[in-house]
């Protein structure tokens, strides 16, 4: 657990939160209007490269197919924030 959860859920107790399996890391912040954890797509695209061995090409397509879209009866589960700038 990334020490952002941490500091999230020990300020929530009794929020659960939805989280992307295997990206604690890239957790940022919290939208405090819905509860939904923020994930940095940098931080995400790390994980895939340094801790899954994919190249960059291939973070990027399999972050845009399997995990920017991920739904839950169309509601966005978590909130994607692009932190390159």
């Amino acid at each position: 657990m990334s020490q952002t959860l941490s500091k999230i859920q020990k300020a929530y107790p009794d929020v659960e939160f939805d989280t992307v399996k295997g990206f604690d890391e890239a957790i940022i912040g919290l939208d405090l209007d819905t509860s939904r954890l923020i994930y940095s797509v940098t931080k995400c695209l790390d994980v895939l490269v340094y801790t899954d061995g994919m190249d960059e090409e291939d973070a990027v397509e399999y972050f845009e197919q399997k995990m920017r879209n991920q739904n839950d009866d169309d509601e966005q589960l978590v909130i994607w924030a692009n932190t390159e700038f």
